[in-house]
Parts: C-alpha cells; sequence; structure tokens
C-alpha cells in the first residue's frame, strides 16, 4: 500500500500531541482523516477550497491558533511552483510558514510537526532558525512516499521526508532526538 501523505501512523507512533489540533493545509483530508482516526480533535483548514474541511483560511494570515488547538501538524506547501494565486511555494516560503508556526504554538505553549524533504533541514536559513526554536526532534522517514497511487505504474518518491517535531515544553538547551521510521 502507498504511502500516500507523509505517514502520519509513523509520527503518531512516537508523538503524542496535545490536542486538540490544527491542520492548516488540509487539501483532500488524508492528514486529518489520519488524526482523527487517533482519536484526536481535528480543526481543518485550507487556503483552497478541495472538499475538506473550511476552506479560505490563509495560515500565514492567521494571528492565533484556531478553536482551541495545541497543536498544529500538517504537510505544508513547499517545492518550487505556486499552487494558489499568491501562496509561494520554495524553501524561503517554508521556513517563513516554519517561523509563523511557531509563533503561533508559543502563545499556547503549544507543539509543532512538519513533514519536510529532509535535505530542507540541513539549509543554512533553517538551521539559524532551528537552533534558536524549541526544536524536540526529527523522525526520518526510511521510505520515500508514494504520493499517488497509479496501481502498477506507481513509482517511490523522489525525495527524502522528515517530520521535524517542536514542542514549547521542551526543556531548553536539550537537544532534539533523531528518529528512524
Amino acid at each position: 500500500m502507498p504511502r500516500r501523505i507523509g505517514s502520519p501512523e509513523a509520527l503518531l507512533q512516537r508523538f503524542q500531541f496535545r490536542g486538540p489540533i490544527w491542520e492548516p493545509c488540509c487539501g483532500a483530508g488524508a492528514m486529518s482523516s489520519v488524526l482523527a482516526a487517533h482519536d484526536y480533535k481535528v480543526v481543518s483548514t485550507d487556503i483552497a477550497d478541495c472538499g475538506f474541511g473550511t476552506p479560505g483560511v490563509d495560515f500565514l494570515a492567521s494571528r492565533s491558533v484556531r478553536d482551541g488547538c495545541r497543536s498544529i501538524i500538517t504537510n505544508p506547501p513547499y517545492g518550487e511552483a505556486d499552487i494558489h494565486e499568491g501562496q509561494p511555494r520554495s524553501s524561503k516560503a517554508m521556513l517563513d510558514f516554519l517561523r509563523h508556526a511557531l509563533t503561533l504554538t508559543a502563545t499556547v505553549h503549544g507543539q509543532l510537526a512538519l513533514l519536510v524533504r529532509l535535505q530542507w533541514i540541513a539549509g543554512r536559513r533553517v538551521a539559524e532558525v532551528v537552533t534558536t526554536a524549541p526544536f524536540a526532534a526529527v523522525l526520518v522517514l526510511t521510505r520515500r512516499i508514494q504520493w499517488f497511487d497509479m496501481g502498477e505504474h506507481t513509482n517511490a518518491g523522489q525525495h527524502h521526508h522528515a517530520w521535524v517535531v517542536f514542542d514549547h515544553a521542551h526543556p531548553p538547551g536539550c537537544p532534539p532526538v533523531l528518529l528512524y521510521s
């Protein structure tokens, strides 16, 4: 069976999140559905209307965490092309997303888990932010994600991915844990 949504199951096997959880880039609901199946209350939003969750919610324009949520878990937009007008997709845009998510979760002493390309973690600009953030763990996915199920023609993804986990309750000065799944 393809691992199409970044193995949130692997994340949930290793971490407990303080709920409810906000999934701000819910798309068609794949991630939200897995979170809900693990008994989390999930608030699902997206800037676009993909037929799931509350559409028209621009995460980067949000000034607070939604509906009492204490955690944010998402597969944020990244890559080289724009998917929605006005929403850039690049390493810098991903870094801006991270900064904003950290600011929001700090207000509720919460948690943040982002699915990212593994090589993104090694960037100099990312290192500057991550070293000052409440960086708790990296969960490296040892199998590449298969984003689309095309039957016998399904190919493995081109990139390795990892979950980066931040926790505002993580003890200052305590290094992050490196895990594999």
